[in-house]
């Protein structure tokens, strides 16, 4: 009865395994190699050793079962964290040790036949390390995948404030966070929608590390947005830090994303610093209400930083109150000829200035004469003189609270 070609190649091997084995000692061999390559786990060589035995007499090559055993090895030394280099040594010495001492080699009547068995090594050598480096790779890449799920989940997670924060805390430890430390978060919003958002956070990522070290810090895309976590520090309240400079997280955001120009223009928004897994929830929140307003403001650097925002919060907090005033104060200006725009556009650049017409007129790039034409409408219309120090807050929070809620361009909130 014949028996089956997978049973007879399993016997061929088993049978192989043990005549090389009396004639090589294929475990010293597979020590040496080892220590070769740095005491590489001489399990990854699995049967290598038998199979180049076996080709060098046959000059056959590797069959699939055979590569496939060699590609197990090279996902496991992925799993293991063995480096590809080292893996590849080990299989390179282990060859170069065996080549000597193989039967085909030492029994060899002619160079003809060293010369055929080489070629069999050689061909079985390589045709095994693109094998082994093949499933190193795959194995790699599925980690990598793996690792960036997890990665997008736990920043979720921390930036919602999951209540389970013993379980966050153990699952922030193996990327470096260390959540006892103060946080803050800042966000990027593209100017327009950004297909490349993976590259754009890589760039990003290499950026920000760089910056502020590998640990505490991650980086990832968020509901469209480029969300980063970085180390902070507390300020003490009453205490206002203002560091603007070139290393100022937001400039070293925008210099990174600036070599984007698929999502030009950028906007960034800084929360403050909180300790703790629910202080990165709440940086986050100011973040994105702090992107809100900046777009609604029209900061001129594209940077927002919550602790600069608050007083626009608290005029958002009642948005009937603060309706009322600009129905109140700056209706009138509707009806000025070219409408309202240009006439708020002058009262901001002038409170900007320090109330100098001279530098408002120059930021408008306009005349001092219109400035002051312009102002002196803005009194005529609406009563309040934007020229005289007791009319200033009035007018100046209707101003800012009518571009927080789009007026005139938008209806006012109903008043109840």
């Amino acid at each position: 009865m014949a028996v089956p070609a997978a049973a007879d190649r399993s016997r061929q091997r088993r049978s192989g395994r043990a005549a090389c084995g009396a004639a090589v000692d294929l475990i010293a061999v597979a020590q040496a190699a080892s220590r070769d390559a740095g005491q590489v786990p001489v399990d990854l060589l699995g049967d290598f050793l038998e199979d180049l035995v076996g080709a060098a007499g046959s000059g056959r090559g590797l069959d699939r079962a055979a590569l496939d055993r060699v590609g197990a090895s090279g996902r496991r030394a992925a799993e293991q964290g063995v480096p590809l280099g080292q893996t590849v040594e080990l299989y390179v010495s282990a060859t170069w040790r065996l080549w000597r001492r193989l039967p085909a080699v030492a029994d060899a009547g002619d160079t003809e036949q060293v010369r055929l068995a080489g070629d069999a090594v050689l061909r079985v050598l390589n045709d095994g390390l693109a094998a082994l480096a093949d499933g190193y790779l795959a194995a790699r890449r599925m980690m990598v995948r793996r690792e960036e799920a997890l990665r997008r989940e736990l920043i979720d997670d921390l930036l919602r404030g999951d209540p389970d924060v013993a379980g966050i805390v153990q699952r922030a430890e193996p990327f470096g966070l260390d959540l006892a430390r103060p946080h803050q978060v800042a966000l990027a919003l593209p100017g327009r929608r950004l297909a490349e958002v993976v590259a754009a956070t890589g760039r990003l990522e290499r950026v920000v590390l760089d910056r502020f070290g590998d640990r505490d810090v991650l980086v990832a895309a968020k509901d469209g947005m480029l969300a980063v976590l970085v180390p902070g520090s507390v300020t003490p309240p009453g205490r206002r830090t203002r560091r603007r400079d070139a290393g100022d997280l937001g400039q070293v955001m925008l210099a990174a994303l600036g070599a984007i120009p698929a999502g030009e223009p950028w906007r960034v928004a800084i929360g403050r610093s909180y300790p703790g897994a629910f202080g990165i929830a709440r940086s986050y929140e100011e973040a994105r209400e702090a992107l809100d307003l900046g777009g609604k403001l029209d900061l001129p650097d594209n940077i927002a930083h919550a602790e600069d925002l608050l007083v626009y919060r608290m005029l958002l907090r009642d948005q009937a109150a603060i309706a009322d005033l600009i129905e109140g104060v700056l209706t009138p200006l509707k009806s000025a000829r070219g409408g309202a725009d240009p006439l708020l556009e002058t009262i901001e650049a002038y409170f900007a200035s320090g109330g100098v017409a001279t530098h408002a007129a120059q930021r408008l790039h306009l005349s001092v004469r219109a400035v002051t034409y312009r102002l002196s409408r803005v009194r005529a219309l609406t009563g309040y003189d934007p020229t005289n120090p007791a009319d200033w807050f009035t007018l100046h929070a209707a101003v800012l609270g009518a571009r927080l809620l789009g007026w005139p361009h938008r209806e006012l909130p109903r008043i109840s």
